[in-house]
């Protein structure tokens, strides 16, 4: 189901204002349709993980109350109890707030698929649920190529059930949910990717295409800055073989770069933005005294682990 609707919020987004800026490159954490700009709010951060309801919940918690619960956290994410919080120990935490999310998922979405109840999702269990309404009905096309997702859904089911019984259990189902964090899933991530993007159908990501799939041109309107940011982009970085396309390793390296570590990143940046005595690690007090960044980061999930009561 998850897939279904992902893809069909790609569809939506095409709908959106000309100037937006589309982005393919895969997170570990949801992203918010906000700007994500830490001088002005940290709006952005509520919005990626809890959504907007969930962040207007959040908002009604007093400070104090909000800190007192931030401040459980930070005994939690301090591993060796010697009262400083590391970057090391922000990562790890940061690490197992990402897996939970996933597990949770999973756990959430799991009575709904495995419809005998025999602890594992088939093939067959997954497209009846998500597709049955259509299999049901006339073999029609509408606006959306149900025939073409169900194959893609069948395609990526198969890749994540590695002992090819077509019976997911929890860890298969899980790499099928979220493809991106599993290594072997990797190349169908790609593969997805360029068949998006790929509107030529060569096996390649030209200029053109790059672009169109981040920024749709409407007469009239003059092509914001970051399009031109981004055409340097793609011949400096993105073309690595100067070819003047992407082939499905440079699509990789674009979309899961190898480089990049969001959960050490976040670690590094909340440890610069926090340290106010510049000794590399932080206190409690470091940490309460830059609040409302810490609940607008990964480190409670974006918040969302301040609106657990149970855990408090």
């Amino acid at each position: 189901m998850e897939t279904l609707i992902c893809w069909l919020l790609l569809v939506a987004r095409g709908d959106g204002k000309p100037t937006e800026r589309r982005t393919r490159v895969h997170q570990e954490e949801p992203l918010s349709a906000l700007r994500h700009d830490d001088k002005q709010n940290f709006d952005y951060d509520h919005d990626a993980f809890l959504g907007q309801d969930e962040a207007k919940a959040f908002d009604r918690l007093s400070p104090d109350e909000s800190k007192r619960r931030l401040s459980i956290i930070v005994d939690r994410i301090d591993s060796n109890k010697d009262d400083f919080v590391s970057e090391d120990e922000l990562r790890l935490w940061i690490e197992a707030i990402q897996s939970r999310h996933m597990f949770e998922d999973v756990e959430h979405q799991w009575s709904e698929f495995d419809l005998n109840q025999d602890g594992l999702i088939s093939w067959d269990e997954y497209r009846n649920v998500t597709y049955g309404s259509y299999l049901d009905g006339p073999l029609t096309e509408t606006e959306y190529n149900y025939t073409h997702m169900m194959a893609r859904d069948e395609r990526r089911f198969k890749v994540a059930n590695r002992d090819g019984n077509l019976n997911a259990d929890r860890q298969e189902f899980m790499a099928f949910l979220h493809p991106e964090n599993h290594e072997y899933m990797k190349q169908v991530v790609v593969q997805e990717t360029m068949e998006d993007i790929d509107k030529n159908g060569d096996g390649f990501i030209d200029l053109k295409e790059y672009i169109g799939d981040m920024f749709t041109a409407e007469n009239g309107l003059e092509e914001p800055e970051w399009v031109a940011s981004e055409r340097q982009q793609f011949s400096e970085f993105r073309d690595k073989n100067q070819d003047g396309k992407m082939d499905r390793e440079e699509t990789l390296d674009w979309i899961l770069p190898a480089d990049y570590d969001h959960a050490v990143a976040e670690a590094k940046h909340l440890l610069y933005e926090s340290d106010s005595n510049k000794d590399g690690r932080l206190t409690k007090e470091e940490i309460l005294n830059k609040f409302d960044l810490f609940v607008g980061s990964q480190v409670t999930n974006y918040g969302e682990a301040l609106l657990r009561h149970d855990e408090f």
